[in-house]
């Protein structure tokens, strides 16, 4: 949480954090860089107002600094050879200039190949196309540009694999069919994941979006996917997993009790950082509920925009993404094993990469 008496509180953990106001188009960035040790630091931009915070630049301070340093810890689990770095932009998406992009991209180009972006939430492929007119160290291009496209397919591709070794490790099959699945929201990944849930795995699929053409164009595609107004009628509905695949912070304290009075037994999204504090991931544990770390799972993504940058051979970057799989098996055993939270284990395998 971002500290206003004492602002260099979460530093300590970071090798450098970049605040910058460009003068010419007013244009306010955060860029947090966690570790370089394994390599460059790779993580997305996003760009949001955060408009429902009563401090919109704490916010989006703190976003990066929670962001980067999960990021070296989704980079080294994936095993790339890349640290971890995330950047966050205060302003509206909807609103953002052609010159806005081409002078953050001169931005990355000066730290000199330290920070690599790519999108994220409010950064679409066309604005890392403009990016890249400005800076060589840009990922997640359209193909036209060199790139391999949207990340959101092989982000998705991850959750699946993950998901399934999930299920898996619970009941010894992972079988989906007719299992009922929450997937809170429906975007690129939360899409894409329903797609797969209903088509390769046979589940009931209850859904969340606020975006009215997101819904119809899958409510159109997937005529048994149901879509519902809140997460109450959600839960109302009966699902044993729940897929958060919007913004992080999702699970608090509070909704705990919540899943495991419906019957909820595995929480796996693609959100980054979907546990609103660490002691939830303890609480869901105690209340039988497995939860599949974040940076785990949902790093398909981060494979692909990786590949841009060795040769942008996508069928190479989805056989790295089906790895998803056993790591998450090994990461639940190693857990169980010790006795401990798959977050805890998941971590303790990330950071014995990152020290080696």
């Amino acid at each position: 949480m971002y500290n206003e008496h004492n602002p260099w509180a979460q530093f300590s953990d970071h090798e450098e954090v970049i605040l910058t106001q460009d003068r010419e188009t007013g244009l306010r960035a955060v860029i947090a860089i966690h570790s370089t040790k394994l390599g460059p630091a790779l993580g997305g931009t996003r760009m949001s107002l955060y408009a429902d915070h009563p401090n919109p630049q704490g916010a989006a301070y703190s976003d990066a600094l929670r962001l980067s340093r999960a990021m070296s810890l989704k980079n080294a689990l994936a095993g790339l050879a890349h640290g971890g770095g995330k950047a966050v932009i205060l302003g509206d998406p909807h609103q953002k200039s052609r010159q806005e992009l081409l002078n953050y991209g001169t931005l990355i180009e000066s730290l000199g190949g330290k920070y690599v972006t790519a999108g994220d939430v409010g950064m679409q492929v066309a604005d890392m196309d403009v990016l890249g007119e400005t800076s060589q160290f840009v990922t997640g291009r359209s193909p036209e540009k060199g790139g391999v496209g949207d990340s959101g397919i092989l982000t998705a591709l991850g959750i699946w694999q993950g998901m399934q070794a999930c299920v898996e490790y619970l009941s010894g099959s992972n079988d989906l069919s007719g299992v009922t699945v929450g997937v809170i929201g429906a975007g690129k990944v939360g899409g894409r994941l329903i797609g797969h849930l209903i088509e390769a795995g046979g589940a009931r699929v209850i859904a969340m979006d606020p975006v009215a053409s997101v819904r119809a164009d899958l409510s159109a595609t997937y005529p048994d996917l149901v879509f519902v107004n809140s997460f109450a009628e959600m839960l109302n509905c009966g699902p044993t997993i729940i897929s958060p695949n919007a913004m992080g912070g999702f699970i608090t304290p509070e909704l705990v009790p919540q899943l495991a009075s419906v019957g909820v037994s595995l929480v796996c999204g693609g959100a980054n950082n979907q546990l609103a504090a660490p002691e939830v991931g303890d609480l869901l544990a105690a209340a039988s509920i497995l939860y599949a770390p974040d940076f785990m799972v949902n790093c398909g993504g981060v494979i692909q925009v990786a590949e841009e940058l060795v040769g942008a051979n996508v069928e190479r970057a989805r056989a790295q993404v089906m790895q998803v799989y056993p790591t998450t098996l090994a990461v639940l055993e190693s857990a169980a094993k010790a006795r401990i939270t798959p977050v805890a284990a998941a971590e303790s395998a990330a950071w014995a990469r990152i020290s080696s």
